[in-house]
């Protein structure tokens, strides 16, 4: 079966190359016009990947996000202009898998949203008896089989991407990881995203445990270096 890709943009010339690209590479793909009309068919018909438009009338991509995050945790990949650092980092800061900025190769979305697909079959993989072992360090619990992290028995809900970064640091605490390795990690060998897209998970990251514990101080910044995750 055919994996079923979201386009959610206002530009119909985007929306037309972009859908026979993606049909052309076996895919399936639902086209929306603008975010609320995204809202109700992703709500009642989630699909495999979204990518969204940061930048549409009714309701934008950042509202769409926050949104979708409240009922479903799919992979979304956000289609951003040069100018819009601020909310490149605030999208993923929001729960965004990555982020791609136009004007964009097709190719390299293609790349992206086979990336993501992967992620997902192996987590799904994972959750046969033979997938990888929990992953206890101190007070946190990650169990890998079920996509589930805790802290202190508490709950803490993590994007495909940001589970994969932090089980890469929990894996061998104390020992440093840069970003190129925490790239691997989340996305790949062959998948290229920049230094910001890796700080911009970590801040998520750290963000989310302090929600539960606002003492969390666990992954740490070695400036200039990378990250790790702390032996105690």
């Amino acid at each position: 079966m055919a994996n079923t890709i979201a386009l959610v943009d206002d530009d119909r010339n985007i929306l037309t190359s972009v859908s026979m690209a993606l049909e052309a590479e076996g895919f399936s793909v639902r086209c929306y016009s603008d975010g609320a009309e995204a809202l109700r068919g992703l709500s009642s018909q989630p699909v495999d990947v979204a990518v969204l438009d940061i930048k549409m009338p009714r309701m934008d991509g950042m509202e769409l996000l926050s949104q979708l995050r409240r009922q479903s945790q799919m992979p979304v990949i956000f289609l951003t202009s040069k100018d819009d650092e601020v909310d490149e980092l605030l999208g993923l800061r929001m729960g965004a898998d990555d982020y791609i900025t136009k004007p964009f190769s097709q190719r390299l979305l293609i790349e992206r949203i086979r990336a993501l697909i992967r992620r997902d079959e192996l987590a799904r993989e994972r959750g046969e008896p033979q997938g990888e072992p929990v992953i206890v360090r101190g007070q946190l619990v990650l169990d890998p089989a079920r996509h589930m992290c805790t802290w202190k028995n508490e709950a803490v809900e993590l994007t495909v991407t940001e589970f994969l970064i932090l089980k890469s640091l929990a894996h061998r605490p104390g020992h440093v990881k840069n970003r190129d390795q925490l790239m691997d990690a989340a996305y790949g060998e062959h998948i290229y995203v920049d230094d910001r897209t890796i700080d911009s998970h970590i801040k998520r990251l750290r963000k989310k445990f302090k929600v539960v514990d606002s003492e969390f101080g666990q992954i740490e910044t070695l400036y200039g270096v990378g990250y790790r995750y702390r032996d105690r």
